[in-house]
């Protein structure tokens, strides 16, 4: 491994950042009265931290090592699920959002109790408890230590996630919400900065000239739409299984989802999902492309994870380096900050307090707080396992391939079909997770079948759907009083019209979501 060394300048940038992370999160505790505070920063959050605060969560530690190293085995077409966002964000924002907003929940299960019942809830919280532990804090918390161990290559990886676990959950826990999203506008800011001077000194690196890439790195490396039998990103698996996983991280992933809920209002709400959509589009440059450039700077890396730390490490000046290494910590604390908190947030509003509505919304901060001290310990004991995993994208993705179908028909047909039911939402999630287990054993442990992961969600939504349409017929429908207010009409587009009629262009989220789509359409047709 690329052993890297840090001047002392470097390490008090890095140690200040740390430093002022955790001060912000003390100054937050005490803006924290209630639950209301804690949990969703007084739902008075604006556009503009709205959308930053869902770019830094998203583009995590992991998401920088991931994409430069997807980009490096396979090609730039891991960015697929970069442009994507952004449409479903816009179609997320257009047709679902305001029915989200106007429920006024704490949490996403919490939202498909009022639409379904309180087993759909429960169901639903215990596997975004699981993803959000095992998948994204591990995660982000294993690839922090792949950076510092290139530092501190005497120190053990659990020792090392244990630092970095106390440092993001020492603001978390004090702070809550509001500490999490202010510290995340700063991250956000520093991870871009970041990954600008990352993408340029590699760019020097390489003499400052594109056509040796384009005459070094195979073609098929350098395409977003690639053949059914690409190993990546095939087509198909992008028309279908990549919506899937986006829909689900987007719209419904709790971590993601209270972003939007601590809007002030649905506009900006609606704003700010639509600015993180914008964010995304850069990311092929600042992020990807340098995983591209290091096939010409380093054609022998033992393992895809390394790329982004050794690009840093190995090209960035002293000064400039603790700059860019600062901007990777942001990237990590936001995604760990982020998760805890969620977690944090299900564990106290969808099962603490439906079983004891005598606590105060005090005594459930304080529950919360407890609440993401454990889980914090939690995701340290499981991130070391991950080592065991191919890549760390991949692992990302295949867990999710395999458990979040049954989610997404549930948020989907309880938006456009009136006649959906608890019964069927119950069926649904129960027998769509079985039948994940049942792809999970042979399609990854036992090795008797072999379907692409971007196939398998899709075919677990298609299951799911297909038992949630027949189990709902055979319940009785629900009353029209109770799901009214969930349910998208041609009627709530009219009512829109009508209430953004005089307003400037640049307000009309519509006309805001078809300029993102159209910017995305242009990428996409350059790199095609």
């Amino acid at each position: 491994m690329f052993a890297a060394q840090l001047n002392p300048i470097d390490l008090w940038i890095v140690g200040g950042y740390a430093l002022t992370m955790i001060i912000i999160g003390v100054a937050m505790a005490g803006k924290a009265h209630d639950a209301d505070d804690y949990f969703l920063a007084g739902r008075k959050m604006g556009w503009l931290v709205i959308g930053f605060s869902l770019f830094a969560s998203n583009i995590s530690s992991t998401t920088l090592i991931g994409l430069s190293g997807d980009a490096y085995s396979t090609g730039i077409s891991v960015y697929n699920y970069e442009w994507m966002a952004g449409i479903i964000l816009a179609f997320y924002a257009i047709f679902i959002l305001p029915q989200v907003l106007r429920s006024q929940v704490f949490t996403m299960p919490e939202y498909l109790e009022k639409r379904f019942d309180r087993r759909a809830r429960s169901i639903f919280a215990f596997l975004t408890l699981f993803l959000n532990i095992i998948v994204d804090t591990a995660a982000s918390l294993y690839a922090g230590s792949l950076i510092v161990q290139m530092i501190f290559p005497e120190m053990a990886v659990w020792q090392i996630i244990t630092a970095l676990a106390l440092v993001a959950g020492a603001y978390t826990i004090l702070g809550g919400l509001s500490a999490v999203m202010l510290t995340d506008v700063i991250q956000a800011v520093l991870l871009i900065v970041g990954s600008v001077v990352i993408t340029v000194f590699a760019f020097i690196k390489i003499g400052g000239d594109w056509g040796a890439v384009t005459a070094a790195v195979p073609h098929d490396k350098l395409s977003l739409i690639r053949p059914l039998d690409d190993p990546g990103v095939p087509w198909l698996g992008l028309l279908t299984g990549i919506p899937l996983l986006g829909f689900y991280f987007w719209c419904t992933n709790q971590f993601m989802a209270q972003r939007l809920l601590s809007a002030k209002d649905t506009d900006n709400a609606r704003w700010g999902a639509l600015l993180a959509g914008l964010l995304k589009l850069p990311v092929l440059f600042i992020m990807v492309l340098p995983g591209t450039l290091a096939i010409l700077i380093y054609p022998d890396l033992e393992r895809p994870d390394l790329v982004f730390p050794t690009l840093m490490f190995d090209l960035l000046p002293t000064g400039m380096l603790g700059l860019v290494l600062a901007g990777f910590m942001a990237a990590l604390m936001s995604q760990i900050d982020s998760t805890l908190n969620s977690a944090s947030t299900l564990v106290t509003m969808d099962f603490i307090r439906p079983r004891h509505p005598e606590l105060s919304s005090t005594a459930l901060m304080k529950i919360g707080r407890s609440v993401t001290f454990g889980f914090m310990l939690l995701a340290v004991l499981w991130a070391p396992q991950i080592a065991n995993f191919d890549s760390l994208f991949k692992y990302l993705q295949q867990v999710l391939s395999y458990t979040v179908g049954p989610v997404v028909a549930l948020f989907l047909f309880g938006t456009f079909w009136r006649r959906a039911n608890a019964t069927g939402a119950y069926w649904a999630l129960i027998l769509g997770f079985a039948a994940g287990a049942v792809f999970f054993v042979f399609n990854v442990i036992m090795n008797v079948v072999d379907i692409h992961f971007l196939y398998v969600g899709p075919i677990l939504f298609i299951i799911s759907s297909a038992i949630l349409v027949v189990a709902s017929y055979a319940a009785p429908a629900p009353s029209e009083e109770d799901v009214s207010s969930f349910i998208w009409t041609p009627a709530l587009y009219r009512q829109d019209t009508a209430a953004m009629a005089g307003r400037a262009w640049y307000l009309n989220y519509r006309i805001q979501a078809i300029v993102l789509i159209v910017l995305t359409g242009v990428i996409l047709v350059t790199f095609w």
